[in-house]
Formats: structure tokens, sequence, C-alpha cells
């Protein structure tokens, strides 16, 4: 299991500029005028993870597959999105199909690089793209209050928790406030994700930030970190031109490179990093002569569940999975040593899986 994330923006915050470093393409055209971007990118990156390396060199593993994730670079968006203006309808349908959003942030000034504001204060970009979003989302649930209404008074179970849902997330939408901050109860999130909202989606903001500016962040950034907090999001400081010179030296020569700049890893780790968090994922892993392989599942996760990651009928015809911690692989050398020492266990269809677990899954065909 991938994940997907949408990069949104105002035009010319450096949006594309950021996407093309990060899946090391010049697939989406980075160009000083609004709407360069007009159908969304999307690119694959591998997730960084040191472990598999170290995974698959004990497993003498002839290859190494990293988990992937999806970036989607979407148009530019303008006041009056969720009216059509701009690209208005193409990007909020775009934006439906990620699974996270990573609002990019204009933090730098450069009188090269116009600002379709003409002038650049990242959290009242921020509040543009979030009231665009709210507004599409006001204007969903109300449209659809009156159907959950007639079922909800015909008995339908679903329907009054449905209608429930609705009348929350339209007093805090009306006051200004995403649907992120619904409180809701585990037996309601199933329906809750029904309602497709906007800005329920887990949040990052990104703050693009000039190359003296990378490694401590700067006044812009840190207004936005507490803009963040206030608005259950993520936050994270990157310089879209660091990463775009990274990006094209050879992978012997980033380090070099990154130190020179105070920086100890390249922006996508910490992206990753923080959407993982964001989105409550974690990875474990399967390692053998074959292959070392990174596979990414939710949080709380069952062993079935991360067995069907692999194939459904892992999960249809589960019986038992082979356990082994991360550590106690690397510490033993392997999975026999592992066995040998106790370290391997047999976990059943109620274990929850951790991540850095390496696992080996036992099914009836």
């Amino acid at each position: 299991m991938g994940f997907k994330m949408g990069i949104v923006g105002l035009p010319n915050v450096g949006k594309s500029t950021l996407f093309n470093a990060l899946t090391r393409t010049a697939a989406a055209q980075a160009a000083n005028f609004p709407f360069c971007t007009i159908e969304p990118n999307v690119g694959e990156v591998a997730v960084p993870d040191a472990r598999l390396d170290k995974l698959a060199a004990i497993g003498k593993s002839a290859n190494i597959i990293p988990a992937r994730m999806s970036f989607v670079d979407i148009a530019g968006l303008v006041k009056g999105a969720s009216q059509g203006e701009g690209l208005g309808n193409q990007f909020l349908a775009n934006i439906r199909e990620c699974d996270a959003i990573a609002y990019v942030l204009r933090c730098f000034e450069d009188p090269n690089i116009l600002h379709v504001a003409n002038k650049v204060d990242p959290l009242a970009d921020a509040e543009v793209v979030e009231t665009e979003l709210m507004l599409a989302d006001l204007e969903s649930l109300e449209k659809r209050v009156a159907g959950v209404e007639k079922k909800a008074k015909q008995g339908d179970k679903e329907a009054k928790i449905t209608l429930d849902l609705i009348s929350r997330a339209l007093v805090l939408l009306r006051e200004g406030r995403s649907a992120r901050h619904v409180e809701r109860s585990g037996d309601e999130e199933k329906a809750f994700q029904g309602l497709q909202l906007l800005t329920s989606k887990p949040a990052l903001y990104v703050c693009n930030v000039d190359e003296a500016s990378a490694a401590t962040g700067n006044a812009m950034s840190r207004q936005v970190e507490d803009y963040a907090k206030s608005h259950n999001a993520g936050v994270v400081v990157i310089s879209a031109e660091i990463e775009s010179q990274l990006a094209q030296l050879p992978d012997a020569e980033q380090a070099e490179y990154l130190e020179t700049l105070g920086l100890h890893e390249p922006g996508l780790n910490r992206l990753i990093r923080e959407a993982y968090d964001l989105l409550g994922l974690q990875t474990y892993f399967t390692v053998g002569p074959k292959e070392a392989r990174a596979w990414t599942i939710h949080k709380g996760d069952k062993a079935p569940q991360a067995a069907g990651v692999i194939h459904t009928d892992f999960e249809r015809g589960f019986i038992r999975a082979q356990t082994i911690a991360y550590d106690d692989f690397i510490a033993l050398g392997g999975e026999v040593a592992a066995r040998e020492a106790g370290k391997a266990r047999d976990e059943g269809k109620e274990y929850v899986v951790k991540d850095g677990d390496v696992m080996l899954f036992k099914f009836n065909t």
C-alpha cells in the first residue's frame, strides 16, 4: 500500500519546482506564470529507509524494493476556485483523489519571481487555499442535507449518523474552521470519510524557504509553524531550490552538498516522515534471497491486514505470521539465528503489527 499526496498552493510558490525535485523528473513545467501546471503530474518516489539496506545485506537479497509514495502536482489555485475560477473545478476534483494535502507556502522574497497577490504572505496564501476548500465543502454538504434528512426521518440508522456528522461539520465550516476539527468516535469514522470532505484530509504545510534558511527556517516559516498548530496540521521547512539542485547530483555527492548547507538529509526524507505521521502509517519488511522489501500499512493493522497488502489471498487464507523484530533480526544476523535464539514468534490473527517487523506469512491457498 502506498499513498498519494497532493501538492497544492497558489501559483508561483514553488510547487512544480518541488515536485520535479522530489520525483527527479522534469515532467512538470516550472514556469514563472500562473497555471503552467494544467493536468496534474503524478510522480512515484521510493520511501527512504536505511533499515532496508541493512536487512538486504544480512538476507543476501538479490533485489531491494522500497515502499512507494505518489506525489501529485496539482494546478495552482486562485481565489474563487470553489466557484470554478481559474482551474477551480479540476483542482478540487484532483484533491479529492489524494490521501493527504501538502500546502506549499512561499516563505522567501525574490523580486524576479512574481506573486499572484503581488506580496509575499504565507499565512494569507494558506487562508486563500483553505477558504476555497472550506467553501467547496460547505456547498457539498448543503446540497446533501435534504436527502439525508429524508432518509433519517424514515428510520435509516446510517443516515442518522451521517446527518449528525454533517451538522457538526457545517457548524465548524461556517465558523471558518476545517472539517479536520470535527470530533467523532471510531464508530463514526467510516461515515465521516464517506462525506469526502476536502478539509478533512490530513494537511501538511510545506514552508518553501530560501537556501540560507533551509537549516534553521526564517520568520515567515515560524509564523506558519504557529498557524499549523492551530489548524491541526503538520509542518516542514524545505528549500525547493536546494532540492532541485540536489536531485541533479550523483548520490555520492549529495551528502557532501547537504553538509555544506548545514543539512543532514534531503527535504524529501523529512516530508515523507511527516506525511507518514499524518496518515498514521508504518512499515514492515519481508526478507529473502530473492528480495528485501518494505511494505506500508496503517498503525494498528493486524497481521492478516498486513498480509493482504502483499496479496488479497494472503489475508483471506491467513494462518499465522512468523515475526522477528527488526532489532533482533539485525543483532542476531538474520532469520535462522533469530529462530535459534527464540526471537522468531508465530503470531495469529489478532497480532498488531509493529513498525519494523520482519514477517513471513503462512496461508491457505
